[in-house]
């Protein structure tokens, strides 16, 4: 692993956080370009790189509370997205992490096979800002990343002196955080601790060939974190990942939590949902919670497609992320594991489905009260009707008749339970504390039944 060169770039870097502003969130957002010789971990091959990592602190140095989160950026639509700050910004704001945004894959920089097929690299966005990176390829991306976590431990960026770094990807980042996991962290040893959100069963190739390359074997076939793990790593599952969406699910992939493995697997959840492309882009913390409620109103709109059904608008997927991330800092910080979850139902049948309740939503797992109490059938699972929406999962309110039988009492009765399952979800571990007043008044704010809509 070869030290590298940091190079400040003035402006504002492309890189979509959010529809607002990061100082809306006390925040400031820096680029930089960073170059060196990185190693492919599959041949005896070196090659020269520029890539660039977009740098979050805290306006207020001394909010600072000394994690670095560097997320591995994900490709699959063409374009760099950071969809664990997307997911879980909040929290990485209230509680003052810095965050690192990584250009590891060469989709990113310099364009190549996604989803959607759409060429949104950072070359062809911005040729004149971006013209001087070069990524010379997957194979690589393993060693970038690994030198970017090491100039971030070392200080080297923006003067950090961070006292743990955590690292995290999601859905095809997920896939190469496993196999950097599995087969680079043990030889590396540079971060922290690992949470790898939204991972399917397979692993990324190790020779950088593309995930979507169905030949190779590697591409399909299930791959579990190896069991000697070196630092505390935790995995977050949705429906999707577990048993549909994208070739085989999680569950061929599942091995028991231990020491230093947890993996949380959230009923009602998909791959992504609403929070996704609609609450996520305005949520600061400080929007009004009618616009948070009109946000999160069922849709059958995606990406300009309408769908013969509403995509998952459930809430608990970003909820208990952010539990996820403050688990995982406490966990490497004092040792304190994070809480185990229970794996969701599985019905016998090859491949196997999710095993539901009467109710139509999945049982075990890591419970909410969404799920707990409910008043919609949310899914991970969906029909493509367009080319990620098989991703968003599904979501059908219950109609009057419905809620009447399960809510005799109507919403009194219904919010009384709520905030019971809420509280078991926060004693539990799975939800935090500092979101129970927004979660209440979302809640109240919901609507509940078909004949106020």
């Amino acid at each position: 692993m070869v030290i590298t060169p940091v190079s400040a770039v003035s402006g504002k870097p492309n890189l979509l956080l959010g529809a607002y502003e990061v100082d809306a969130l006390g925040y400031r957002a820096e680029e930089f370009f960073v170059s060196g010789t990185a190693s492919s971990y599959t041949a005896d091959q070196h090659a020269d790189y520029t890539t660039r990592i977009v740098v979050l602190t805290p306006m207020d140095h001394d909010a600072f509370n000394g994690t670095v989160i560097v997320e591995w950026l994900n490709v699959s639509g063409g374009i760099d997205a950071p969809a664990v700050w997307f997911m879980a910004h909040r929290e990485i704001a209230r509680d003052g992490y810095a965050y690192v945004a990584v250009s590891a894959q060469s989709v990113g920089v310099e364009g190549g096979a996604s989803l959607v097929g759409a060429d949104m690299s950072l070359k062809a966005q911005d040729p004149q800002r971006y013209s001087s990176l070069n990524h010379p390829g997957d194979a690589f991306a393993y060693d970038m990343f690994s030198q970017v976590g090491s100039l971030v431990k070392t200080g080297a960026i923006e003067q950090l002196d961070p006292e743990v770094v955590l690292a995290v990807g999601e859905s095809q980042s997920a896939a190469y955080l496993t196999t950097y996991v599995n087969d680079v962290d043990p030889l590396a040893g540079v971060y922290d601790g690992f949470l790898v959100h939204s991972r399917f069963g397979p692993a990324a190739p190790l020779d950088g060939s593309s995930v979507y390359d169905a030949s190779k074997p590697a591409a399909v076939d299930a791959v579990p974190f190896r069991p000697d793990l070196r630092v505390p790593t935790m995995t977050v599952i949705t429906e999707t990942d577990l048993v549909g969406g994208w070739r085989t699910g999680y569950h061929a992939a599942r091995r028991p939590d231990n020491e230093l493995f947890r993996a949380w697997e959230i009923p009602g959840t998909a791959h992504a949902d609403n929070y996704t492309i609609r609450v996520g882009f305005i949520d600061t913390g400080s929007v009004p919670m009618a616009d948070i409620v009109a946000a999160y109103a069922p849709t059958n709109e995606l990406m300009g497609t309408r769908l013969s059904y509403c995509i998952n608008f459930a809430p608990q997927h970003h909820y208990v992320l952010q539990a996820a991330i403050a688990a995982l800092n406490t966990w490497v910080r004092t040792g304190e594991p994070a809480p185990a979850g229970q794996p969701m139902a599985l019905t016998e049948a090859d491949p196997p489905r999710l095993g539901l309740d009467a109710n139509g939503i999945a049982e075990g797992g890591v419970r909410t009260p969404w799920v707990d109490v409910p008043i919609a059938r949310t899914s991970g699972s969906a029909p493509q009707e367009s080319p990620m929406s098989f991703l968003f999962g599904s979501g059908e309110l219950f109609d009057t008749a419905a809620l009447s039988a399960l809510y005799p009492g109507g919403s009194g009765e219904y919010l009384a339970r709520f905030t019971q399952a809420l509280d078991r979800a926060i004693d539990s571990g799975f939800i935090l504390p500092a979101d129970r007043p927004e979660i209440l008044e979302l809640a109240a704010m919901t609507r509940w039944s078909e004949a106020e809509m």
